[in-house]
C-alpha cells in the first residue's frame, strides 16, 4: 500500500465521499464501532457487518424505492440524475428533440417528427426504404444526446421496438444519424436498426446481473448484450474469472431455468448439462426479454450496489458491490487480494468497458479482436481503461464522480489544474510539495503543465457530442507504448508546434526513455514533422480526431486546408471533428452539408477552402457505404 498524505479534497468531492460512504453504511441501523471493540479487545476486534448471501438474482432485488425511505436525499438527488434518466417513457420525459414538424434528411431520405394527441412519431421516407411510420417508444441518453426507440405503425408484430436512425446532439441542436454516433463508415440512408431489447438494454435499464454472466460462462461465440461480463477483454493480470462454485452446477441450471421462466421462455429439458442449459437460457432470454422483465427503467440504486432486498428488509445486513451467489464464484486470476476501489470499478466497467463498433483498433496500437487490446478511442469505454491503468486498486470512478447525482462541470474542470491535484497525492505525497511536482513534471508547478490528470489523462478520446474527453487508462505520456504506437504524442496536445524530434528527445532527456526512432518515422513520415498535422495525414481514424479538435481548439496558423480535407474523412464521425475544428480556425463555418453524398461534400468543401484540393487533384468521391442492414453498432 502506497503512503497517503493528510486528506485535502475541495466541497464537492468531501460531498461525493459522503454520498456513497452514506450507502455502504445501513439504512440506520445502529451497529458497535468495530474500532471501539478492537481497542477494548472486545467482539469487534474480529467481527465484520453480515452480508447480503445473494444479490444477482431476480429475487434478490427490491427496487428503488425501497431505498426511499432511509435514503431520502440520496434518492431524491439520484431521482434526476442522468444515470437514471439512462431509458425514459416519452409519456412522461422531458425530450429535447423536436417533435413539432422537424425534418432531418440524409442523403436522399427523410425523418419527419410529429406529436398528435401525446405521443410522438417518426416518419422515414425513403426512395430505397421505402415510407415507414413509428410511434416513438423509448428516450434513450438525455445528457449529451437523444436517441429513440420505436414501433412501426401497422406492424405484424406491436411489441417489436427497433432502434431509430436518428440522435439528437444537444451540443449542435441538430440531428445525426445514429450509426454515425461511432466509428462506422458511410451509410447509405435511413433505416430503423436493431431490435431494442436485444441490443442495449442491460447497459441503460436495471436487471438481474446474473443475466449478463450467462455469455462469460458459455465462452467465446455466445450472443451478447452490452454489459456483458467481458473479462476476455483485458489482460490476464486484471480478469476476475467467473466459475460455478463446488458443486453448484445443478443449483445453477434451475437458476437460469427459473430466470428464463420469468421472462416467458422455455427451459431446456432436465439436465444436468451446464452447456445445453446456457445456450438454450440465452436464446430464450434475447427472445422473450423485454422492458417488463426489468427490475426497473433505467438505472437504478441496485444496478451498481447489486440486489439488496435482504438490506432493504434487515438493515443490518449491508449490500456488496461483488457479485455473491450460493453457486457462483467471481475471483481475480491469480489469486489475489480485492480492494474496495477495485470493487467499485469493476462495477462501473460493467458497462462502461465497451470497445464500440467494428472500427478495429485501440490506443497502445491494439487492435479490438487481438489478444491484449488496448484502451478506447471513444465514450462509454471509461470504466474498462481505468482498470487498465496504474491507479485501478487505490482510485475508483467515485474519487471524482458522483453517481447519484450530475457532476458540475466545473468541479471536473477543476480536477484537471494543479488544484485538483490533492485527488491524486492522497497516494502519491512525494509530489505534493511545488519542488517535488516541479522537478517530476518538469514545468511550472503552478501553471497548467503540472496538472496530474492534463499529463496523466489527457484529453484525446471522442465524447458523445463533437467534443474530447479524457483517457481513462492512467498512464505516462512517456510510455513507449504510447510513443512508439499511437499518434500523436501526447506531449503535441499541448505543444503543438514542438517537431517529433524535439518532443522525443526531450521526454528521454527528462524521464530517461529510450525511443525507436525508425518506429517514429513510421508513424510520422519524418522525425521532423509536426506531429498533429502528420496525424492528420498518416494516423488512423481515432488518432486523426485528436488531431483535428487540438488543432482547431489551438487555431494554428496554415492548418485549415488540411482539416478541411478531413469532411471527406471515410468514417463520418471524424468529419464531424473536422468540421467544428475548422470553424474554429477560419473564425466561421462552411456551408458543407455533412448529411449529403460525399461527392457533394467535397465539392461544397473546395468552394470554401480551394486550398483543400489544388487544381488538377481528383475531387474525393462516395467512400464505399456498408452497413445499411446492420443493426447500428452503438
Amino acid at each position: 500500500m502506497l503512503a497517503r498524505a493528510p486528506l485535502v479534497v475541495h466541497p464537492a468531492a468531501l460531498c461525493r465521499t459522503l454520498v456513497v460512504a452514506l450507502t455502504v453504511v445501513g439504512c440506520g441501523a445502529a451497529r458497535p464501532s468495530a474500532r471501539a471493540g478492537a481497542a477494548a479487545g472486545g467482539p469487534g476486534a474480529a467481527a465484520s457487518p453480515a452480508r447480503v448471501r445473494s444479490n444477482i438474482l431476480r429475487v434478490d432485488y427490491a427496487g428503488s424505492e425501497r431505498c426511499a425511505g432511509c435514503h431520502a436525499e440520496i434518492y431524491a438527488l439520484w431521482r434526476n440524475a442522468p444515470m437514471h434518466l439512462m431509458t425514459r417513457l416519452p409519456e412522461t420525459a422531458r425530450i429535447r428533440a423536436p417533435f413539432d414538424g422537424a425534418t432531418f434528411h440524409f442523403k436522399n431520405d427523410a425523418a419527419l417528427l410529429t406529436e398528435k394527441d401525446g405521443a410522438r412519431f417518426v416518419e422515414l421516407t425513403s426512395p430505397s426504404g421505402g415510407d415507414h411510420v413509428y410511434r416513438v417508444t423509448r428516450v434513450i441518453g438525455g445528457r449529451y444526446r437523444e436517441d429513440f426507440a420505436g414501433v412501426e405503425v401497422g406492424a405484424a408484430n406491436p411489441d417489436r421496438e427497433l432502434l431509430l436512425p436518428l440522435s439528437y446532439v444537444f451540443e449542435t441542436r441538430a440531428f445525426r444519424l445514429k450509426g454515425y454516433s461511432v466509428l462506422v463508415t458511410e451509410r447509405p440512408g435511413l433505416r430503423a436498426g436493431g431490435v431494442w431489447n436485444q441490443t442495449c438494454i442491460f447497459c441503460h435499464n436495471t436487471t438481474p446481473y446474473f443475466d449478463s454472466t450467462w455469455g462469460e460462462l458459455a465462452g467465446r461465440g455466445a450472443p451478447a448484450y452490452q454489459g456483458e461480463v467481458v473479462d476476455r477483454l483485458l489482460p490476464a493480470d486484471r480478469r476476475f474469472h467467473v466459475e460455478i462454485a463446488g458443486d453448484g452446477t445443478r443449483a445453477f441450471i434451475d437458476a437460469v431455468a427459473a430466470e428464463v421462466t420469468a421472462v416467458g421462455g422455455t427451459p431446456a429439458p432436465a439436465s444436468d448439462n451446464r452447456a445445453v442449459a446456457l445456450r438454450q437460457g440465452i436464446h430464450e432470454l434475447r427472445t422473450h426479454f423485454a422492458a417488463r422483465h426489468f427490475v426497473e427503467v433505467g438505472i437504478g440504486c441496485e444496478a451498481c450496489h447489486g440486489g439488496s432486498r435482504a438490506h432493504a428488509d434487515d438493515p443490518r445486513v449491508l449490500p456488496d458491490f461483488a457479485p455473491r451467489s450460493a453457486f457462483l464464484e467471481m475471483r481475480p486470476e491469480p489469486a489475489r487480494e480485492v480492494t474496495r476501489a477495485e470493487r467499485i470499478n469493476r462495477v462501473c466497467a460493467r458497462c462502461h468497458q465497451v470497445l464500440f463498433s467494428r472500427y478495429p483498433y485501440t490506443w497502445e496500437g491494439g487492435t479490438r479482436r487481438g489478444d491484449n487490446p488496448g484502451g478506447s478511442s471513444i465514450t462509454s469505454g471509461e470504466g474498462r481503461d481505468l482498470l487498465l491503468g496504474g491507479c485501478a486498486r487505490e482510485m475508483s470512478c467515485v474519487s471524482c464522480h458522483d453517481p447519484h447525482g450530475e457532476d458540475r462541470r466545473a468541479d471536473l474542470d477543476r480536477l484537471a489544474t494543479v488544484a485538483g491535484n490533492g485527488t491524486c497525492v492522497r497516494c502519491h505525497a512525494q509530489y505534493a510539495a511545488p519542488a517535488a511536482l516541479a522537478a517530476h513534471a518538469h514545468h511550472d508547478p503552478a501553471g497548467a503543465g503540472a496538472s496530474c490528470i492534463g499529463c496523466h489523462m489527457p484529453r484525446k478520446n471522442m465524447g458523445l457530442g463533437y467534443a474530447l474527453t479524457r483517457y481513462h487508462r492512467i498512464g505516462r505520456p512517456d510510455d513507449p507504448a504510447r510513443v512508439e504506437r499511437d499518434r500523436p504524442i501526447e506531449c503535441a496536445l499541448c505543444h503543438v508546434d514542438k517537431s517529433v524530434e524535439d518532443l522525443a528527445s526531450t521526454m528521454e532527456h527528462w524521464w530517461g526513455q529510450k525511443y525507436d526512432r525508425a518506429a517514429l518515422v513510421a508513424l510520422y513520415g519524418s522525425l521532423e514533422a509536426r506531429p498533429l498535422q502528420a496525424t492528420l495525414e498518416r494516423g488512423r481514424a481515432h488518432e486523426q480526431a485528436v488531431a483535428l479538435a487540438t488543432l482547431g481548439a489551438a487555431k494554428v496558423a496554415g492548418a485549415a486546408p488540411a482539416v478541411a480535407r478531413q469532411l471527406v474523412n471515410p468514417f463520418p464521425l471524424v468529419r464531424y471533428y473536422a468540421a467544428r475544428a475548422l470553424a474554429a480556425l477560419r473564425g466561421e463555418s462552411c456551408k458543407v452539408d455533412l448529411d449529403r453524398p460525399t461527392a457533394e461534400i467535397a465539392a461544397a468543401v473546395r468552394a470554401c477552402v480551394p486550398e483543400a484540393f489544388p487544381e488538377g487533384a481528383p475531387t474525393p468521391g462516395a467512400t464505399p457505404a456498408r452497413g445499411g442492414d446492420l443493426p447500428d453498432e452503438d
